[in-house]
């Protein structure tokens, strides 16, 4: 008999519809109920693409005799985490703060009012490795609920009043200097895996964020450590079993020190994330390698993760046919028997043995350069690298016909907005006009079905469910106008720029913290929770306070306004502390923070951007990598303020280079405008 899971739209929710638990969406139906009965809530947290909930719900969700108990016992809530970040938020950092660690499947059990008292991630049927079964632990629960209420009570309160202390983003200025970098760097280098790149041991995550602010580091301070940091993560995670060395894109992260052993899922942040990181790099480098992941990824995205309005999917399931990995890996005979004369060959360059590299089989890897391949096989790199792309081609149309991971189908409004950016912006930087058009559909979808009527975003989507739902947070806001910013940057279409500038003063009208700076995760007339979250951290995904920040830096710029620069700044300021001591927890504000002291210039075009000597004073500005610019291309009569009254020079596209608003003599010539762009100072 299906539970209240039934009416949802989240793949994560409805792979528990048919289990026996009498499970609820968080509502206030069950809320109530909890209330109503004086039943303690047991809640539930996940993602579709999550291995460890597959297990758990396989293990105890499914079974007659655990459900039973939790019927009995609890008001039961399945919460898909990605839907609804605040709650992950909230209940994660009771867990943490419960246990030392936090994960998911999360299980936290909560008085009728919401108040966590106690937590934790996935628990085994039966007691092993020094945790209690999941039916000692409710059994724990229900006696303490019955005999030790007071205590719970007491408990719950002193974890909720931890919860709701509110950090503190006002108070500190003129902290911000150049310096501050070379100390975030060097304690960088401190846990640096020089030999394989990345940052401490097993597991390894993508360490996305801190490989953006190094690229930039190095851009405008020429410290030759980031580079080799940034070079060496990318080159490895390139070439180990994390990135799909047939499909395209990158896995959750790496089980194992050398980027080998995957957790298959592949989640579409990362993917957008990784895309714009590889794509600094080939811009700082011209390495050809970073080139070919961005466009594998990208066109894994476009293959496989977009819906045909123009939304991106969330994400791809670690397991299929109920193990994980199962999809991506290879015997040594399956190659032999596809490719035939080419096995050897492949074999060599991917790293593919008899015995396997994990669990019997094989997780594609590169092994040895394609020049070591071709002359141990006797023929040219070009023939070598004819003959492997052949093949690769010819496995992946055979992995094609396996059974597929699950795919997470729904559209979440913040995700969408980091893959916008990776497409506009890598359609503009290697010349791919299919990667713009594939960002403005994106855009147009966005506008059209994640809007309220008054202009508010929406959180999620997914075809066939009727209209997108729940309130948009900060992340939604912030990294959608990122990538609006970066989609005019690429388009000069002003519509792109003005959503993004609304999407600005949404975040100022409805999620700024007026009295300890910064903005809430949650906006003004959201449910009331017991705890309105503000995250500050980068994670898994970069921090929404971080990215509101510079968003808000690169608005002032086109808009001469400096209350958004001092928003940004002031709050930058303050975590001063926290970036130099912590640059890898807080490496998205240490970007903010190097282009607040880069002095940032503005470029103002005045020209028609299709005509062809405005397109040569763009494509100059765009020649380098330069994450201290803001770019603006139009007629004097444009609504951007960058752009308005200012005249062209003879008759011909005209480009005015300027540090806020304070503008160099203005230039027509690709030549003139290059030199004055070189002008970088501190």
């Amino acid at each position: 008999m299906p539970n209240k899971l039934a009416q949802e739209t989240s793949p994560y929710l409805l792979q528990h519809v048919e289990n026996p638990v009498d499970w609820y969406p968080w509502s206030e139906e069950a809320l109530h109920r909890a209330r109503q009965e004086d039943k303690p809530i047991l809640l539930s947290i996940g993602y579709a693409a999550c291995h460890w909930c597959h297990v758990m719900a396989h293990e105890s969700f499914e079974d007659p005799a655990t459900a039973d108990f939790m019927n009995r016992h609890f008001v039961n809530i399945k919460v898909d985490r990605e839907e609804r970040p605040d709650l992950d938020a909230i209940y994660m950092q009771a867990v943490v703060a419960l246990t030392g660690q936090g994960g998911w499947p999360m299980t936290v059990f909560l008085t009728p009012e919401g108040r966590p008292f106690y937590g934790g991630t996935y628990f085994p049927p039966a007691p092993r490795y020094g945790m209690p079964s999941f039916i000692q632990l409710m059994q724990g629960i229900v006696n303490a609920w019955e005999t030790k209420r007071s205590e719970i009570i007491q408990s719950s309160g002193d974890i909720t009043k931890h919860l709701q202390r509110t950090a503190v983003l006002t108070g500190q200025e003129d902290v911000l200097t150049p310096s501050m970098f070379g100390k975030a760097t060097e304690l960088l280098t401190q846990t640096f895996d020089h030999e394989r790149g990345g940052f401490g041991g097993a597991p390894k995550f993508p360490p996305s964020m801190t490989l953006a602010y190094l690229l930039q580091s190095f851009v405008l301070h020429q410290d030759s450590r980031a580079l080799h940091m940034a070079e060496t993560t990318l080159k490895k995670m390139a070439y180990g079993g994390m990135y799909d060395q047939l499909g395209g894109g990158f896995a959750r992260y790496a089980t194992d020190v050398n980027w080998l052993v995957p957790h298959f899922e592949k989640m579409l942040y990362d993917n957008a994330l990784l895309a714009r990181a590889y794509l600094h790099a080939y811009q700082v480098t011209q390495e050809p390698l970073y080139r070919r992941i961005v466009e594998e990824t990208l066109d894994f995205v476009l293959a496989e993760l977009c819906h045909e309005d123009g939304g991106f999917y969330s994400s791809y399931d670690a397991d299929s046919e109920g193990e994980e990995g199962k999809f991506y890996t290879w015997s040594a005979a399956e190659i032999e028997g596809h490719l035939g004369e080419d096995a050897d060959l492949f074999k060599l360059r991917y790293g593919v043995t008899e015995r396997g590299n994990w669990e019997g089989t094989n997780i594609l890897n590169i092994q040895k350069e394609l020049d070591e391949v071709a002359w141990a096989s006797k023929m040219s790199e070009e023939q070598a690298a004819e003959r492997l792309a052949a093949a690769k081609q010819k496995l992946y149309d055979v992995r094609a016909q396996r059974i597929w991971p699950g795919l997470d189908d729904k559209v979440l409004t913040a995700w969408n907005g980091l893959m916008l950016a990776a497409f506009a912006e890598a359609g503009r930087v290697l010349n791919r006009p299919d990667y713009t058009d594939t960002a403005v559909r994106n855009a147009q979808f966005l506008h059209q079905t994640m809007r309220t009527e008054n202009g508010r975003l929406l959180r999620t989507w997914k075809a066939g469910s009727g209209a997108a739902k729940y309130n948009g947070y900060l992340e939604d806001y912030a990294y959608l106008a990122d990538g609006l910013l970066a989609l005019y940057q690429t388009t000069f279409d002003e519509r792109w720029f003005h959503w993004a500038h609304e999407l600005a003063e949404a975040m100022r009208t409805h999620f700024s913290d007026a009295d300890h700076g910064g903005f809430f995760d949650t906006s003004d007339d959201h449910e009331a929770l017991i705890h309105r979250p503000k995250d500050l951290q980068d994670n898994a995904v970069p921090s929404a306070n971080a990215m509101a920040a510079q968003v808000l830096l690169k608005l002032s710029l086109y808009l001469g306004n400096e209350n958004y620069w001092e928003l940004a700044e002031t709050a930058v300021s303050s975590l001063y502390g926290a970036m130099v001591q912590y640059p890898n927890a807080f490496a998205h504000w240490l970007g903010a923070a190097v282009f607040i002291t880069s002095q940032p210039q503005e470029v103002a075009i005045i020209g028609d951007p299709d005509a062809p000597d405005t397109e040569a004073l763009i494509a100059t500005t765009f020649a380098a990598f330069r994450p201290n610019l803001v770019v603006a291309a139009g007629s004097p009569s444009s609504s951007i303020p960058l752009l308005t009254e200012r005249q062209r020079l003879d008759d011909k596209a005209t480009a005015y280079v300027c540090r806020r608003f304070v503008c160099q003599q203005p230039v027509n010539s690709p030549e003139a405008l290059a030199a004055q762009l070189a002008q970088v100072s501190f």
